[in-house]
């Protein structure tokens, strides 16, 4: 495997797992990696932790960097949260992330 290159497992809202191979070199945050491999995360504010449409499960024991109070206050306002949640656009594509499993929250379809 590349240097510059992790592994990433997404499992999508119909619990199908996808590995992805993503790139530690680009400033890229795992919603921009969801986005670029067709996965259904939306990601409406653009990754300023200002919605929720990017919200998953973390699934694998990482040392993921600390959620920011914007990121708290966020998931606060969210639906199905539990307490492995995050907003993907808040998780830096890191070699330190190699190997994390995150699952896709569902949406709110009343919304």
């Amino acid at each position: 495997m590349e240097e510059n290159i992790i592994t990433l497992t997404v499992i999508d809202r119909e619990d199908v797992a996808h590995k992805i191979d993503a790139p530690t070199d680009m400033s890229f945050n795992l919603m921009e990696i969801c986005k670029a491999s067709d996965l259904p995360v939306e990601g409406t504010c653009g990754g300023m932790a200002l919605c929720a449409s990017c919200h998953c499960y973390v699934q694998s024991d990482h040392d993921l960097p600390e959620a920011s109070d914007d990121e708290e206050d966020m998931l606060d306002q969210a639906f199905f949260v539990e307490e492995n949640s995050r907003l993907s656009c808040q998780l830096p594509i890191t070699n330190e992330l190699d190997g994390l499993v995150v699952k896709l929250a569902p949406v709110d379809e009343s919304a």
